[in-house]
């Protein structure tokens, strides 16, 4: 089970990283004055908020062998856990954004910069404090999710109690294990989350 903690916290982390990266690129796309970047970035959060993320691990991995493209489970799910992920980061980031007042962005126009320096150097920066607290809960929301992954045989923390119920049939003692190392991860996540809002808690 100790295992299966550490694969769960690396589908965490990796989907993390690779989904806000992705969620940061829909976002500036849905607030660029390109209406073609504008139509992809809304395609994309409408299309992937809209299909439950197990469906999109059962497609991902089940589904496109059908037509000759196998993933492993970890890559199936390092993949639908960061895709899925980064739509809702995406939509956290762009209201972000948009909850900067326009007169910075005129402000920093006159001063000479371009538009890409300006979200660069004043806009983004200024998102930090107001981005903290609807990030921290969907990572604790992506952490959560990495359960799914037990559908497509990937050996995460559910799937090794799973695995060690079959053998042992003991589903109180395991599962409540897996509930007790589920409260741990989060909490551990509440905290760093916690942390990061007092360090960047700067006025206005």
């Amino acid at each position: 089970m100790l295992k299966g903690v550490a694969i769960t916290l690396e589908l965490a982390v990796i989907a993390i990283t690779v989904g806000s990266f992705i969620g940061l690129t829909i976002a500036l796309m849905k607030i660029s004055r390109n209406k073609i970047f504008n139509l992809i970035g809304g395609f994309y959060t409408w299309f992937f908020r809209g299909i439950p993320l197990i469906v999109q691990l059962f497609f991902l991995y089940y589904g496109l062998p059908s037509v000759g493209i196998v993933l492993t489970p970890f890559s199936a799910a390092v993949i639908g856990l960061s895709l899925c992920g980064g739509a809702y980061i995406a939509e956290i980031i762009r209201a972000a954004i948009q909850s900067i007042e326009k007169g910075q962005m005129e402000a920093a126009l006159s001063l000479g910069m371009t538009h890409s320096q300006a979200m660069r150097r004043i806009i983004i920066p200024q998102t930090y404090k107001r981005l903290l607290p609807p990030m921290g809960n969907e990572f604790i929301t992506l952490l959560k999710d990495v359960a799914l992954v037990s559908v497509i045989t990937m050996v995460d923390l559910l799937r090794s109690a799973q695995l060690l119920n079959q053998t042992y049939f003991k589903p109180f003692e395991l599962y409540g294990a897996v509930t007790i190392l589920y409260l741990m991860l989060t909490s551990a996540f509440v905290l760093l989350v916690g942390y990061l809002e007092k360090k960047f808690a700067l006025p206005e």
